[in-house]
């Protein structure tokens, strides 16, 4: 379900002309509470908008559905829907889930996978085969097609996007939100719910910088290539190249640095 996701609010704005007041447009910023098969996971700091994506891809790149099928997704859980203003997502595997141990802290926007290290992901995750990674020609055409198609970006300058592209540089899926990491669990989890997983042949595009939680995500849902926009971490390249993904940051028009 997609609420409003920006708010109007009159600003003074000065300039060399002086001060006026007029309207802005804001990003709304709300937690949401994730929970599996009933039991709470973490609350994060998000965008409303494509909040069942958001939970699915959370369970999945953070490994807690180990496999199992997602049945249903719905609001609610600890009263209806509307009582808890649409900011609680339940995701329901039918009890065959591992019961997810919760996170003590709300998990900010700009907050991911705190304390998990490389040995972690390579004991629940394999480097991977039959992908194939995009070339560096082609990745030159991503964040420019990317950033056309960042709508909400647009009207607030306030948000994040993750987007999809095929091994032409057209892109495909794009998501937005006020965390770097939403915007990446959006994207996994509407390809997840329409069986599209793992994403071998597609690439992802990141607005911000490519992070070892990003890379982790990536690693994840399958895809060979991963786009950002400024630059990686030194442990998001070595997680990178033991996955087997094609990593190129400080994306610019016409030029990008490959790492992996």
């Amino acid at each position: 379900m997609a609420r409003g996701r920006t708010v109007r609010v009159l600003v003074e704005r000065h300039d060399a002309d002086g001060a006026k007041r007029r309207p802005d447009e804001l990003v709304v910023e709300e937690p949401m509470e994730i929970r599996l098969d009933g039991h709470l996971v973490t609350t994060t700091m998000r965008t409303p908008g494509h909040d069942y994506e958001l939970a699915v891809g959370f369970c999945f790149s953070d490994g807690l559905l180990a496999g199992a099928p997602v049945r249903q997704v719905r609001y609610c859980a600890t009263g209806t829907a509307t009582e808890t203003s649409f900011n609680v997502v339940t995701v329901e595997t039918g009890g065959q889930a591992p019961e997810p141990t919760p996170r003590l802290t709300t998990t900010t926007s700009s907050c991911g996978w705190c304390g998990t290290d490389l040995e972690t992901l390579r004991s629940r995750l394999h480097p991977l085969v039959d992908v194939r990674p995009v070339e560096p020609d082609v990745l030159l055409k991503v964040p420019d097609a990317a950033q056309s198609a960042q709508e909400l970006f647009e009207r607030t300058g306030a948000v994040h996007a993750a987007a999809t592209f095929d091994g032409h540089g057209e892109i495909g899926l794009v998501r937005e939100d006020i965390g770097r990491h939403n915007a990446v669990d959006k994207v996994v989890g509407r390809l997840l719910l329409d069986d599209e997983l793992p994403a071998g042949d597609r690439g992802l595009f990141v607005s911000g910088r490519a992070s070892f939680e990003i890379v982790q995500k990536a690693w994840a849902a399958g895809f060979g290539t991963i786009v950002a926009v400024s630059a990686p971490s030194s442990l998001a390249v070595e997680t990178a190249k033991v996955a087997g993904i094609r990593l190129a940051g400080f994306a610019r028009p016409g030029r990008l640095n490959l790492y992996a």
